[in-house]
């Protein structure tokens, strides 16, 4: 889905229409909305993912937990464990893109639509939300009729660098404390690459302070630097380990600017709270060590 060049210490990506990026990557407990595109996971040996990428899905038998159909995660950690009985290094994730059409929510055991939710009630997608007992591992699970619904973007390995860049959280959630979570930055070109050679030089001023500003939601920061054109900037796609989080949720918060000499690592301000002018979501991280950065995203071609 990218054409990658790849140097020492993260991948450059040029990003064409059909990147994920613009497509809603929903918190595992969230209910998905019908008609919308999501990115999701589905676990297979190294063979199967060969013979989906040839041949397209497959669905399931009836016999399964929610009937026919094809079954994926948005929680890339239930994914990669399928085939139980295939080693790690044989195995494959494939993230995909659904349209879930209209979802059917199953929330308990025998539920009257479990098997029927498309053959006789119309649904495309039922949806399994986590800790509901239907499980084993108690996460989450959604089943798709169609097979042409699925559009495979991508095929990786089983290994713990693949895995973390998919620990996205929605952008309405509080970060948890100690958690590693996907994030982005935008700015220019010229000073990407400086930040590729030099890490991330933190803000001395700035709406919480000194820190480095990051955003978990991509809308927000490709419109930085402000007065740039398209082609002037860049998005850093980062990984962030946020340690302690102090939630900053109102004008004049008694710790706006002294989140970190109360010991916390990162400051979040929630969306729709009237600090920030788009209404979106924001990080600040005090410490630039905390942040890996995973990839560069080019806004020109982002906006195609």
């Amino acid at each position: 889905f990218s054409r990658g060049v790849f140097n020492s210490s993260f991948v450059t990506m040029d990003v064409n229409p059909d990147s994920p990026y613009y497509i809603n990557l929903l918190d595992s407990k969230t209910h998905p909305e019908d008609h919308r595109e999501y990115v999701m996971f589905h676990g297979c040996s190294k063979q199967g993912a060969e013979l989906i990428k040839r041949e397209g899905f497959k669905p399931s038998s009836a016999d399964r937990m929610l009937g026919a159909g094809v079954y994926v995660s948005r929680d890339i950690r239930k994914a990669c464990k399928y085939p139980l009985d295939v080693p790690d290094s044989e195995k494959r994730v494939l993230k995909v893109r659904v349209d879930v059409g209209r979802v059917k929510e199953i929330d308990k055991r025998n539920h009257p639509m479990q098997k029927t939710w498309h053959t006789v009630h119309g649904f495309d997608t039922a949806w399994v939300p986590p800790n509901v007992g239907m499980v084993p591992s108690n996460q989450q699970e959604n089943c798709v009729y169609e097979p042409k619904r699925i559009k495979v973007i991508e095929v990786m390995k089983v290994t713990e660098e693949n895995l973390s860049q998919y620990d996205h959280l929605q952008s309405g959630v509080t970060p948890e404390d100690s958690h590693v979570y996907v994030m982005y930055h935008g700015t220019s070109k010229q000073a990407a690459v400086e930040i590729q050679r030099n890490g991330f030089t933190p803000s001395k001023v700035g709406m919480l302070g000194a820190g480095v500003y990051l955003s978990r939601d991509i809308r927000k920061v490709i419109r930085y630097p402000l007065g740039s054109s398209d082609s002037d900037r860049m998005v850093l796609k980062v990984k962030v380990n946020v340690g302690r989080v102090k939630v900053i949720n109102k004008k004049g918060h008694d710790n706006q600017y002294n989140w970190h000499t109360r010991g916390f690592d990162t400051a979040w301000v929630p969306p729709g709270v009237g600090m920030v002018p788009s209404n979106q979501e924001e990080d600040c991280v005090y410490d630039p060590k905390r942040i890996k950065v995973m990839a560069m995203l080019d806004v020109a071609n982002l906006k195609k």
